[in-house]
């Protein structure tokens, strides 16, 4: 793990901390979507859809559940789980729920589920409030996304 990987892992474990430690364990950033490492659940089993409708993050249900792009991804409802696998890409986080601002300098951090920003009809996780409040540099996000994706693994 780079020194940058591991700056980012103990950012977010603060993080989750200090927001009610959403997880006992701090997500591995080897992979291409940010999830629970102890459940492979991504969005810490926070509804992604829910983002859109309810415009704040929903707890997805156990028994409501999806497997896309390597993760688990939990739901509300079944409605949400159908409208999720008609267009996953629309309602996962953008850069795998990496906070946009540090994929903006090619690092991978975590975003928390709770720190999020819908942009442009998409869904960003950010680590913190101050990063979501001062975030604007999206071009370069998604200019330095193709190669940090492709130093992550499946």
């Amino acid at each position: 793990m780079t020194i940058a990987k591991l700056a980012g892992a103990l950012a977010l474990g603060v993080g989750l901390a200090c927001l009610g430690g959403l997880a006992e364990a701090t997500p591995g950033l080897n992979e291409k979507i940010v999830a629970d490492p102890s459940t492979g659940v991504a969005l810490y089993g926070f509804d992604p859809v829910a983002y859109f409708t309810d415009g704040k993050a929903v707890r997805g249900r156990r028994d409501v559940e999806a497997e896309w792009n390597g993760a688990a991804w939990r739901f509300a409802n079944e409605a949400n789980r159908a409208v999720f696998l008609s267009s996953p890409e629309t309602y996962a986080p953008r850069f795998g729920g990496y906070d946009p601002s540090a994929v903006a300098t090619g690092v991978a951090v975590a975003g928390h589920p709770l720190i999020f920003r819908i942009e442009g009809k998409r869904l960003y996780l950010f680590s913190t409030a101050q990063t979501r409040d001062g975030f604007g540099d999206l071009a370069s996000a998604q200019k330095s996304w193709p190669k940090l994706e492709a130093e992550l693994t499946d």
